[in-house]
Formats: C-alpha cells, structure tokens, sequence
C-alpha cells in the first residue's frame, strides 16, 4: 500500500467509524428513559448531546474498532466500547473548558458547553457523560462476557481518573502556578508524564479496549498498549506544535494560550523544530510496534502518521 493510498482509505475508514459512532451516541441519547432511569432532563439532555454530537474526528472510537478488528471483534461490540471512550473525552473537554480550568471560549468551532448552557449545566453535562461511558461499558450489548466488561470497565476507570487523565490534569495546573506563586521548574521527563497522563492515557486506552475485546494473548495486547502509549505521547506533541503554528480558524479553538498560561510543555523546552524531530521519531517506533500484526495493522499505521501530520 503507497503512502497516499494508505492515507486516503485511513481518511474513509476514520470517516466511516465516525459516522457510525454519531449514530450510535444519537441512539443512546435519545430522549427516552431506559430501565433504571426515571427521565431524562431535556436540558441537561441538550447540552450532553451538543457536547457529542456533530463534531470531532472521533479518532479515539477509531482506535478501539481498528483494534479489535485485528482480533475479528464484531464491529457492534468494539463501537459500543468506542462510543464509551467518547463519552469520556467528550465530558473532560466540556470540564477542561471551564472558566475554573483553561477558559475556553470555543471548541471545535463554535460556543463551548458552558457559554452555551452555563456553567451549572455544563458542569452535570460531564458528570453525565462520565457516569454514562459506564453504562455503556456495562451493558451486554458491549460483550457476552461480564469478565470482560469488568475489564474494560476497570481499564477506562483507570485511563480516566486519580492516576490518569484526571491527575494529568491535575499536574498541568500545578505547571501553569495556579497554586504557588510561580510555577515549577520542569524538566522533559517531568512534562512526558504530565501528558501521558493527561492526554496519553485514553488514547493507550483505545488500543488496549480492542485487545480486551479480541482476547489478545499477552504479546499482543503489550504491542498495542506500547503503541497507544507511543501514540498519546505523539498526539500531545503535535497538539502543542499546534498551539504553536495553528490558527483559530484551522483549529476550532483558540491558539497561543499555552505560552500565555506559562505552560510547560515538549515544545516549550526543545524548540519546534527538534519537537517535530521527536515527532517523527515517535511515529517510526509506532509503526514498527505493530510490526507483529502484519498487513492488518495498515490503518493502525496510517493512524500514527495521522496523528503527526494533523493540521486540526
């Protein structure tokens, strides 16, 4: 497969899952209430389903269905784990921004949750999104096999909170000085584990929820966790060049903000052009972590150059 016909079925095939992932939390946002629930609040309802719906790439869903489809998981079950780890990134944008974290005025091209339904809303639209991914995780539909909804269950938990995205973020508002009166030296290291918490951990995440639902034996499922691992480290980077080179309109959110938030980040300490080096460098050691996968893992590696060579 040549470069270019790699990156144009990746294109369709990340166009495609998300189009079903729409479909998807379209369905179980639905205004009716499902066993167990008394109603559902049609404004909270609203501002869960503008938080999810008509918008993003969906590049984390595309993760955990390309995954499993190396182990032949039907497509029904990994979209169901796949909408779920949407859910979460979805709750955390609509928490990150909050005037009490980065303040954002839009995201993803338009008003952001809480300019639109403010900040009381906005804050129980991601405690929804949260509690929901849950739900979802746990329902049959997902897998036959409550050990392995355990499992993914226990896994999204983990990627999600004290020890992960929710800690990452933690750390990255102690590296802005919101709680001393300057902010911390950081080295690399220290910014590396910053991010591979705060973004990095749903990301690995996705790769790990497919082998979870394909029953990967142990070699597998540690090429896929070292590949998530590599591709959350990379993501954040390109994101931080991003800040750096985009602009609002390319974009959809505001640029510049980790220089004026005096955040420590890859491209802070090195440049961006040994950034970008680092970039690259990391996207080679992907691809040849799915080495083991062959031909299968095709979209998997366009995945990766995606993921450095993004412009939004």
């Amino acid at each position: 497969m040549t470069a270019d016909g790699g990156s144009a079925r990746f294109e369709a095939r990340l166009g495609e899952i998300a189009a079903l992932t729409e479909s998807l939390l379209d369905r179980l946002f639905g205004p009716g209430p499902v066993e167990g629930e008394r109603a559902r609040a049609p404004r909270l309802l609203d501002a869960v389903r503008y938080a999810t719906l008509g918008g993003g790439k969906r590049f984390r869903p595309f993760l955990v269905v390309e995954s499993a489809a190396l182990f032949a998981v039907p497509q029904e079950q990994s979209l169901m784990a796949a909408a779920a780890l949407e859910c979460v990134h979805c709750y955390s944008l609509v928490h990150d921004d909050l005037p009490a974290m980065d303040n954002d005025d839009l995201r993803r091209g338009r008003p952001t949750v809480h300019k639109a339904f403010g900040e009381a809303t906005a804050i129980l639209a991601g405690d929804s999104l949260l509690t929901f991914a849950f739900d979802i995780l746990a329902r049959p539909e997902t897998h036959p096999d409550p050990a392995i909804r355990i499992a993914l269950v226990l896994g999204l938990a983990r990627a999600a909170g004290l020890g992960g995205m929710a800690g990452g973020q933690m750390l990255d508002l102690e590296a802005e000085g919101r709680f001393a009166a300057a902010p911390p030296k950081m080295d690399l290291p220290d910014i590396e584990q910053l991010q591979a918490m705060k973004t990095g951990a749903l990301l690995r995440y996705g790769c790990v929820a497919g082998a979870i639902l394909g029953r990967a034996d142990e070699s597998a499922r540690k090429a896929l966790d070292r590949f998530g691992a590599i591709i959350g480290e990379a993501f954040q980077i390109a994101d931080d060049i991003l800040d750096v080179e985009g602009d609002v309109a390319t974009v959809g959110k505001a640029t510049g903000k980790d220089a004026h938030a005096r955040k420590a980040t890859v491209v802070g300490i090195l440049g961006v052009a040994k950034a970008k080096q680092k970039l690259f460098g990391l996207i080679g050691e992907a691809e040849r972590t799915l080495a083991p996968f062959g031909p299968d893992a095709a979209l998997l590696k366009a995945a990766a150059r995606f993921v450095a060579e993004r412009r939004a």
